[in-house]
């Protein structure tokens, strides 16, 4: 798996279907196919940034 946001392979698992980018700091999950990404606020809430990378890119292969 590679980061959609820059690319890296610098992936962590932190839970089930769920990863860390360690390249950008944001969060992946996975589900049915497609990478799925937010960013931690500081509170610890998560932001979706989906709407920032086209289907295409988001998908797990």
């Amino acid at each position: 798996m590679k980061c959609p946001n820059c690319q890296s392979k610098d992936i962590g698992k932190i839970g089930i279907n769920q990863y860390y980018c360690w390249g950008c700091f944001i969060e992946l999950s996975l589900s049915k196919g497609v990478i799925h990404t937010h960013q931690v606020e500081e509170d610890g809430s998560l932001s979706s940034l989906d709407d920032l990378f086209d289907e295409e890119d988001r998908q797990f292969i």
